[in-house]
């Protein structure tokens, strides 16, 4: 990956990203909402089976952001990113860039760390989901180590949190006050002034 972000003047066209990373971007955006909201609230309810249930929900969405963080890292290896209009100010590039690959990161550790805090002291070789789906957890973890790993995954939680409310505040920013080109490459966003957004696979 290039140190420092591509930027091309784009006068008349907009390029903007590809109609897959589009959709991996606002599913995964939806279910790291959902995640955030299923995890805090089994957090906080008593013992029981509504709890219980409330788990295999968190369980399961991990699981489903896991596979999907796979694939949309392996859409972004194969499919280049749209170039930043060259407008856009370098530090607000590479901030960009940066913020992305946290992200990437993040939706890959994140769920590893919650499958190695169940894993801790497991005494089944596979974790139950909903649907009637298991994950193998991960063998040979003590308890202790369970635990370890249950402090970093909510500590990820809380960073990724943190870095979604930056990232949503910098999205706004760019298309309501700055009215900025570089918001027009992740629709439903729009570049000001009617420019055309087209994927960079078709340019």
């Amino acid at each position: 990956m290039a140190t420092v972000p591509e930027a091309t003047p784009q006068r008349e066209v907009l390029l903007r990203y590809t109609d897959g990373a589009i959709l991996l971007h606002w599913l995964m955006a939806a279910l790291v909402v959902v995640q955030v909201w299923i995890g805090f609230t089994f957090h906080n309810m008593p013992r029981g089976p509504e709890r219980a249930d409330m788990f295999l929900w968190h369980k399961t969405v991990g699981a489903t952001i896991l596979m999907l963080a796979i694939i949309r890292l392996i859409w972004r290896l194969l499919h280049k990113p749209p170039p930043f209009p060259e407008d856009l100010p370098h530090w607000e590039r590479i901030a960009a860039v940066w913020n992305h690959r946290i992200f990437y990161a993040l939706l890959i550790v994140i769920p590893l760390t919650g499958l190695s805090a169940v894993s801790g002291g497991a005494e089944e070789a596979m974790t139950p989901l909903k649907f009637g789906l298991a994950l193998p957890v991960i063998p040979g973890l003590s308890e202790a180590a369970g635990d370890l790993f249950g402090g970093a995954h909510e500590a990820l939680v809380k960073l990724t949190i943190a870095l979604l409310v930056i990232h949503v505040a910098a999205a706004l920013k760019h298309q309501f006050i700055d009215r900025a080109r570089v918001a027009g490459r992740m629709p439903p966003f729009r570049a000001p002034g009617g420019i055309e957004a087209r994927p960079r696979d078709d340019v």
